[in-house]
């Protein structure tokens, strides 16, 4: 009945405002296809897939050619998303993420306060090889979860298995934003930088934007050792049961060995690309194609093709249609208009504070990161580029931080729903710990801002 109901209203929108004969501004036009297509993305009235077409089709009969369109589907970042599917979907396959992932928790030598901060940094290991939010949510929420119900059957870890579940929720797509393949979100950021003229290298993106997220990776340990001091665990027992999990996975395999060579060669030509100039689309290319290369590879294309998520692929590319559409039409030089008056004004720490501040409340409204990234940064951009004292790179660095993390319902994101579906947590627990998170990463963002970027 509710989809009937949000269907009913596209329908209505559209009769309005494309099909009805009057003259209609096409900021306006604009204005209710963005209300169109968040309704069919929101509401899941449809398929993400199939929504993500309907918007090809919109936008195809009132903004663009249907040429022009299609040129956003061979997009260099979509071809960039296409092999991140590949090669995520390949190290979890071959069991090397999962490997790697208890190699690094046996870090923590069986220490219930250690073994948080060793998970956090699991996740920024696992986000350099699995560029995929969910990927990453699901196999670190698996390995944790086998760790704390044997644990469980000896003792009570409640506490421990709070902070270390609340604690992915919130660091997996932080984490993401961490190298420039992070994620679909980041991928789409890195897109847009490079659109306005700004090329970050590989390295320079971990050091421009990973000093702020470790910074805040730091913190949410503090705060959980605060709000919920992990139990005392018997340390020979805790370090016994990840050797065990290791144990199962037997002897490192052949498959294992080379899908490690095939991403150390790949991350180094990304991390070597201001020496050899070849772009991250193209290199992501080539490290997908080398895992289904005879005799290198690890998987043949017909296994490979069934790790891509063409529904993903679809809504990627329709999300950079939405902002090409937005700015093509002057609807952002609109609303920036409007912003601008409000803001500019102030001195440039208070307009990134309410930039920000705007951006995390905004956030709590859109399930989806990248739909919700695609109306924020070209908004930044443009606006950055009209107010006087801050420049439109630095406002759409402290906007896309803003923009990535929800702090407060489950509803925010699936990574949210993957890790709350283990139990571990309420949603009144994760809002509790959500409302000091949320503070400190607006704080971190602005001390950026100010002081490092």
């Amino acid at each position: 009945m509710q989809k009937r109901a949000l269907l009913f209203i596209v329908i209505v929108l559209y009769l309005i405002f494309f099909i009805i004969p009057w003259e209609m501004n096409i900021k306006i036009q604009a204005i209710a296809a963005l209300m169109i297509i968040q309704i069919l993305w929101v509401g899941k009235v449809f398929p993400l897939a199939y929504s993500s077409l309907l918007v090809i089709l919109l936008f195809s009969f009132h903004f663009f050619t249907y040429e022009e369109t299609l040129t956003y589907l061979g997009s260099d970042v979509v071809w960039l998303l296409f092999s991140t599917f590949i090669l995520s979907n390949a190290l979890i396959d071959t069991g090397l993420a999962n490997r790697m992932s208890l190699s690094i928790l046996k870090l923590s030598r069986g220490a219930s306060r250690t073994l948080l901060p060793i998970s956090f940094a699991s996740v920024f290991v696992i986000s350099i090889l699995v560029p995929s939010n969910v990927g990453k949510a699901s196999l670190i929420s698996s390995v944790l979860d086998s760790l704390i119900k044997s644990l469980g059957a000896i003792q009570n870890a409640k506490n421990l298995a709070k902070s270390l579940f609340i604690g992915i929720t919130y660091l997996v797509p932080i984490a993401g934003a961490f190298i420039a393949t992070g994620a679909s979100s980041t991928i789409y950021a890195y897109s847009l930088f490079a659109q306005h003229g700004t090329t970050i290298h590989f390295l320079n993106w971990i050091y421009i934007f990973g000093v702020p997220i470790i910074i805040f990776a730091i913190f949410l340990w503090i705060l959980f050792l605060f709000m919920y001091p992990p139990e005392a665990i018997n340390r020979e027992y805790l370090l016994t049961l990840i050797e065990e999990e290791i144990h199962k996975l037997g002897k490192m395999s052949r498959n294992e060995k080379k899908m490690l060579w095939i991403i150390g060669f790949t991350l180094l030509l990304w991390m070597t690309q201001d020496i050899h100039g070849y772009s991250i689309p193209l290199i992501g290319l080539l490290g997908a194609c080398l895992t289904m290369l005879p005799g290198i590879g690890v998987w043949e294309w017909n296994q490979a093709k069934k790790s891509v998520n063409w529904d993903i692929i679809l809504f990627f590319a329709s999300t950079l249609m939405v902002s090409g559409m937005l700015i093509d039409t002057g609807t952002i030089n609109w609303l920036s208009k409007y912003l601008n008056v409000l803001i500019d004004s102030q001195s440039p720490f208070v307009i990134v504070l309410i930039l920000v501040l705007i951006t995390s409340l905004l956030r709590i409204m859109f399930v989806n990161v990248l739909g919700f990234l695609a109306i924020m940064l070209p908004l930044a951009f443009t606006l950055g580029d009209t107010l006087s004292g801050v420049s439109a790179l630095l406002l759409a660095k402290a906007v896309f931080l803003a923009g990535i993390p929800g702090f407060f319902f489950i509803t925010q994101s699936p990574v949210h729903l993957i890790s709350y579906s283990y139990g571990y947590f309420t949603e009144r627990e994760l809002f509790r710990v959500g409302v000091i998170a949320s503070l400190v990463w607006v704080g971190i963002i602005c001390l950026a801002f100010w002081v490092f970027w």
